[in-house]
């Protein structure tokens, strides 16, 4: 992975951004295993000519932050913290993940994330409930007890005057989320693993126009949108989430046309750093970035 340096920031944003991703052959992290194959195997394929700016990295460099500061207050000779772990399953492809604190006696995984507030409004968990049971397991392979995961959401953007004045609003800026680790999820999280990194191997010589597409979901496709449309008017006069509604709601309001708008793939055009070497991204979105650069 090729770090850039676009706004000169100091040497330590760089170096911090340079640590950050190191590709290993036949060994995934924790983190990994939770991307779509397409995504790990492009990655994996280009990370020599891949490029990501260090000024896109900053949460990456707060969350470091965090973690050193943690880590340094850790007590008991029961504890670790920023550990990393491994296992290597019976066909050599290695597992590994990097333990942000670990409290044997009580057997409790704890992880630190910087979040948005809207994933603890809407509930969104069952990412981090993947990767926190990938640490368990690692734990457990490695003949650690494990009876719990615990992250802690640090929110960026928390507000304390909607903290004040709604109720489903978080009250403080940090809010645990925590999964109870038990001997079925355990043995259901290895069979997760093992299955895909099955499918990874299976898909390791294949072109990449053929690898699986990533799903809806995992290109954060937002839905197609459905807009009430009116001859001579530019915008529409409502946009709804499904053809049905619009065609009740142009008939009731006297539209004369819907029209429909394709989901936009937020993941492939904002966060996705193989996207340019993805035959659907250049298909979709490619030709319109063209453009848009020739006409600036």
């Amino acid at each position: 992975m090729n770090i850039t340096n676009k706004q000169n920031l100091p040497a330590p944003f760089v170096r911090m951004a340079e640590s950050d991703y190191q590709y290993t052959p036949k060994r995934y992290s924790a983190t990994e295993l939770l991307k779509p194959v397409r995504e790990i195997l492009l990655k994996h394929r280009y990370n020599d000519v891949l490029e990501q700016d260090c000024a896109d990295m900053i949460w990456l460099l707060f969350g470091q932050a965090v973690h050193h500061i943690l880590e340094q207050n850790g007590t008991g000779q029961c504890e670790f913290a920023e550990e990393k772990l491994t296992y290597e399953l019976e066909n050599g492809y290695t597992v590994s993940g990097i333990i942000d604190f670990y409290d044997m006696q009580n057997g409790e995984v704890v992880d630190y994330k910087t979040a948005s507030i809207w994933k603890i409004i809407k509930g969104e968990f069952d990412d981090w409930d993947k990767q926190g049971m990938i640490y368990a397991w690692l734990l457990w392979k490695n003949g650690l007890p494990v009876k719990s995961v615990k992250f802690y959401a640090i929110l960026k953007d928390h507000s304390k005057r909607d903290a004040k004045i709604k109720a489903d609003y978080p009250k403080l800026p940090v809010v645990p989320v925590e999964f109870v680790v038990n001997e079925e999820r355990l043995l259901e999280i290895d069979k997760f693993i093992r299955g895909k990194i099955d499918e990874l191997i299976r898909y390791e010589d294949t072109p990449d126009d053929e690898l699986p597409l990533c799903s809806a979901a995992d290109r954060w496709n937002d839905g197609d949108k459905y807009a009430v449309m009116k001859k001579g008017r530019k915008t529409a006069l409502r946009v709804l989430d499904s053809p049905e509604e619009a065609e009740n709601y142009k008939n009731a309001s006297g539209g004369d046309y819907v029209e429909k708008r394709p989901g936009v793939d937020r993941k492939c055009s904002e966060y996705c750093l193989c996207c340019e070497k993805c035959e659907y991204w250049q298909k979709i979105y490619g030709a319109k970035t063209a453009t848009d650069e020739q006409g600036e």
